[in-house]
């Protein structure tokens, strides 16, 4: 029965829910907290699910987290961007679809914010690097144990989790979460 199915995989995310660490999510809201006090800008990134992750994340933060506020975020998704992309894949080579980016636009504080599901998408893992390298801040969105990217991260979020489908859910429900909690600060 396809209800067995949802069931089983509601009890499933469920049970992962609880492994989400606090620290972590507190790290990444503090993270994001300083980059919007600085007025640094935000750079996210991620490839097929955690593209999308990406890109929704950076659309809820820009309107959901800024709206109406006096300091707004300054967010950018480098996979929003499809021709660039396409052109750097082609001409270049896809693991530099997003630093290459980056190169045009980061400078010394800004935040980069990686987010692989299984940690080791080597396009993510380059920009995270070049950030650590230019004087920038990175957070790591991660599941599968983490991977590179919490290894190479200045700080990460880990999804413990083996399922792919299951750490993208809990990714974006984490940044929903955050999100929401910047939405309901009172900022001047």
């Amino acid at each position: 029965m396809p209800s067995h199915c949802l069931k089983k995989y509601l009890t499933d995310l469920s049970a992962i829910f609880t492994t989400i660490d606090a620290h972590e999510f507190d790290q990444l809201v503090q993270e994001l907290n300083t980059a919007n006090e600085k007025q640094s800008n935000i750079f996210v990134c991620g490839n097929g699910g955690s593209a999308s992750t990406a890109s929704h994340f950076a659309c809820d933060i820009n309107k959901g987290a800024s709206h109406g506020k006096g300091k707004r975020f300054k967010i950018l998704c480098l996979n929003d961007n499809i021709p660039t992309m396409l052109a750097y894949a082609n001409d270049v080579s896809y693991d530099d679809v997003f630093v290459e980016q980056l190169k045009n636009f980061m400078v010394q504080g800004d935040m980069v914010i990686g987010i692989s599901g299984s940690g080791n998408s080597k396009n993510v893992l380059k920009t995270i690097e070049y950030a650590n390298n230019h004087g920038g801040r990175s957070f790591g969105i991660c599941g599968y144990g983490g991977g590179m990217l919490k290894q190479v991260a200045h700080k990460s979020l880990v999804v413990h989790s083996r399922d792919m489908q299951k750490v993208e859910d809990s990714h974006l429900i984490v940044l929903h979460c955050a999100m929401q909690y910047f939405n309901q600060m009172k900022k001047t």
